[in-house]
């Protein structure tokens, strides 16, 4: 992309954080006829309130709140300079209203769930590796540049007065931003009833000015009895889909369901015995996972930065640390609220328009719910570096790592979801309720498009499970599952997985998901019936201070 896209295709965020707002998204409408196709386009979204019992928080919790979106609205303003650069400059030539919403809900002129078309006049291709690195720079430049700090996951590449490449810390690029955001973290924990709570904040507030967060991953690690709950600064790596190695930034406030939790907790000390019945070779289970994770369920009352853009995440698998999971595991937070939208508002219509008839009562929100919790243990288990001496396996796979490493958490999810239902240790959902949960949920997935990691892997797996006969297409357009090949594809798409990410196989992770991350013909037939019933692809927020009374 050139620079005058960088400079130019950037759309500005509202400041939302500060004053309570409507995220985009226009009200839902049955009659499409007389609207543009920008506004089908917002409307492909379905509006969410994010709120929660406020009742159950102290006056100290509900004080700390508003400045927790404030920090969160910094992260935002970095994630927009992250993906594009000068934020308000493109924003400002967009002259029509539902063209500027629908690039608020993108972060950008590029449709994240449509291949990142582009759908502003004039604007390129997005940049594969954002503006994390030069437009100008080739792979071959960055591989042949000596540089200890250019793989970081906290550097931007930038060019030197000369041409010359050379790496910045993020604390050093967002300077003023992240000194903001780390005394207002400080403001926070002199809030902060809960000791860990406390402290986590403490060393977060030192972390985003040093770009060192080993410590304060494994602070959050140590987190059990607080209410509310904060992801903030550099997490994801898909926004890099040049290489996946920089980091964006996001934020996410949480408030815990503490009786939901309860309900979870027991399943993280079963995370080695798991490992050990995973359906791959030996050698690709070698590692022992950490047993100090935990599971919880939260309402999420925020999200912003690389959170908010794109399909919207209902579960959160963190640190992703390497060195965090071997030592301690890794934290499973089941976002509840916008999980249930997410299966209200489309999964369930999804199943009734392509899902066998038959098998739509076994579309149930606990299997939606295990299948997604699962899915976000399933990342700490497996290895997480290469038997083939390729290092981790981040490095490893570069660029394709995300959509792998997606796709493993997907169906690993499954398979123990499957384990502990045949264990009586999962209650009130049958096997046969997973597997056909699981097939609407990747049609659900699939709809995001090959230009996100869910996406690619969700896709990848579903056309496996098709050649396998674990998905049958009906005369009548819809799918019915073969619960027993569905159990075969299931065992034999891990072992395939695993053996993907264990070898650290670059080039056959390119080739498999170059010729099988896509979405086939047939199923294009189905997913445009879902576009004339009007069933959204995702959901966006009304969310803040006003929202949450304030």
């Amino acid at each position: 992309m050139k620079n005058i896209f960088i400079i130019a295709a950037v759309i500005g965020a509202i400041a939302f954080a500060n004053t309570g707002c409507k995220q985009s998204g226009s009200k839902q409408s049955n009659d499409t006829t007389q609207l543009s196709e920008m506004q089908k386009k917002v409307n492909e979204y379905a509006v969410v309130k994010l709120t929660t019992d406020m009742s159950k928080l102290t006056d100290k919790e509900k004080q700390m709140i508003p400045i927790l979106l404030e920090i969160s609205q910094i992260m935002d303003d970095i994630f927009w300079e992250q993906t594009l650069g000068n934020k308000s400059a493109f924003l400002d030539t967009i002259k029509d209203a539902a063209t500027k919403e629908f690039a608020v809900i993108n972060y950008g002129p590029w449709d994240r769930l449509d291949e990142n078309l582009p759908f502003v006049a004039g604007v390129g291709k997005k940049a594969p590796g954002a503006n994390f690195y030069p437009s100008d720079m080739t792979k071959e430049e960055f591989e042949k540049w000596n540089d200890k700090n250019k793989a970081s996951q906290y550097t931007l590449i930038r060019r030197d007065a000369e041409g010359k490449l050379k790496s910045i810390w993020y604390h050093e690029a967002y300077a003023d931003k992240v000194k903001k955001a780390s005394d207002l973290l400080l403001k926070a924990a002199a809030l902060a009833e809960d000791s860990g709570l406390k402290k986590y904040f403490e060393l977060r507030s030192k972390a985003l000015l040093t770009d060192e967060y080993f410590e304060s991953d494994m602070s959050w690690m140590d987190m059990k009895t607080n209410t509310i709950d904060f992801v903030v600064g550099p997490i994801e790596n898909y926004e890099d889909e040049l290489f996946g190695y920089k980091t964006a930034h996001e934020a996410s406030v949480l408030v815990k369901d503490k009786e939901w939790s309860k309900k979870l907790e027991r399943y993280a000390a079963m995370l080695p015995a798991l490992q050990k019945e995973l359906p791959c070779d030996p050698k690709y289970k070698q590692e022992v996972p950490g047993t100090d994770s935990d599971l919880n369920a939260y309402d999420i009352l925020f999200y912003a930065g690389n959170s908010n853009c794109g399909g919207k995440t209902i579960a959160i698998n963190l640190p992703n640390d390497e060195k965090v999971q071997l030592a301690k595991g890794s934290r499973r937070l089941q976002l509840k609220n916008a999980m249930q939208a997410k299966f209200d508002k489309i999964l369930v219509p999804i199943a009734d328009v392509l899902i066998d008839p038959a098998q739509r009562a076994n579309i149930k929100f606990d299997a939606f719910f295990s299948n997604v919790m699962f899915h976000e243990v399933a990342h700490g288990l497996g290895i997480k570096n290469t038997i083939t001496g390729k290092g981790n396996i981040r490095e490893a796979l570069k660029e394709q790592y995300s959509g792998w490493e997606e796709g493993k958490a997907d169906i690993l999810g499954l398979y123990l979801v499957t384990k502990l239902i045949e264990k009586g240790e999962l209650q009130g959902i049958t096997v046969e309720d997973a597997f056909v949960t699981y097939m609407a949920g990747l049609i659900r997935s699939v709809r995001f498009g090959a230009a996100e990691a869910h996406g690619k892997a969700n896709m990848m797996c579903f056309n496996f499970f098709e050649d396998k006969g674990a998905f049958k297409l009906n005369p009548d357009g819809t799918y019915k599952v073969d619960m027993d090949k569905t159990r075969q594809a299931m065992n034999e798409w891990s072992a395939f997985i695993l053996q993907i990410e264990g070898d650290g196989d670059y080039q056959q992770a390119t080739d498999y998901m170059a010729a099988n991350g896509k979405v086939r013909d047939e199923l294009k037939v189905g997913l445009e019936k879902l576009k004339t019933a009007n069933i959204p692809k995702d959901i966006v927020f009304e969310q803040g201070r006003t929202v949450l009374g304030l």
